[in-house]
């Protein structure tokens, strides 16, 4: 199954080494995607991640790397301007933040996973409603 992840479920699994996030990640039957900026992102708040998390160093580079090796980034350019427009439409009135995802997501037809429920609950209304929800294998 395609999956679109979002920063703030990437950031939550950098926090908990234990979390049902991180488990899912390690699903090997998920193809996970993100846009490439999200990487950025990651680096970008890799301090504070460091802060907050109860996690040496070494495990959340550790988690990072495995991050970096899962995760297809897609670059913008691979969405086409009728996917972008689409999904800004659908963003604008919740966070228009979010319209790379959600535009990746329409591009790939790949289930969108994010843990915004303002997000899912603005996009539900209009009628988007490929949402990814995560079941734990055993």
């Amino acid at each position: 199954m395609k999956i679109i992840v979002d920063t703030n479920i990437l950031f939550s699994a950098m926090l908990s080494q234990s979390s049902h996030l991180r488990q899912t990640l390690y699903q090997q039957d998920l193809e996970i995607f993100a846009p490439n900026y999200i990487f950025l992102e990651l680096f970008k708040h890799k301090e504070k991640l460091l802060k907050l998390s109860k996690q040496s160093e070494a495990e959340i580079y550790l988690f990072l790397n495995y991050l970096l090796e899962r995760i297809r980034f897609i670059s913008p350019d691979l969405v086409s301007t009728q996917h972008y427009h689409l999904a800004y439409e659908l963003c604008k009135e919740v966070d228009e933040a979010d319209t790379p995802f959600v535009a990746l997501s329409l591009e790939l037809n790949a289930a969108l996973w994010s843990g915004d429920k303002r997000l899912k609950n603005g996009l539900l209304a209009q009628g988007f409603q490929n949402f990814f929800v995560p079941t734990l294998h055993e």
